[in-house]
């Protein structure tokens, strides 16, 4: 599994790496936590973000992820991954007789 392609960064994520000084730089002594969310608040009024489109680095990753898969890889418990287990269905909720009894007599009072 170590073998594993990693997923690509997102472009806000290569966009942070870059800008992440330089939101330092304006703001000393800012906490990590408030530098994420001043670089989201850019973000999102960033207008031109056609640069830092990560298409190619998701094809490449989709490449990378279907070559391993050819060559073996991604075999699930084999490879030493847990297996998941599937949640058993919500049933639902059972009234009494009792209960449903009481919600006629209410509306009939009406």
């Amino acid at each position: 599994m170590a073998d594993k392609p990693k997923r690509p960064l997102s472009a806000f994520m290569l966009w942070l790496n870059s800008a992440r000084e330089s939101i330092k730089r304006e703001n000393p002594g800012i906490k990590v936590t408030e530098v994420a969310k001043r670089g989201g608040e850019l973000w999102r009024a960033m207008k031109g973000k056609s640069e830092w489109e990560a298409a190619k680095a998701k094809d490449d990753y989709d490449r990378a992820v279907k070559e391993f898969e050819a060559n073996g890889g991604g075999g699930g418990a084999a490879n030493g991954e847990a297996k998941k287990r599937a949640k058993p269905a919500k049933k639902p909720s059972k009234k009494s007789k009792k209960d449903e009894s009481d919600e006629d007599d209410d509306d009939e009072s009406e």
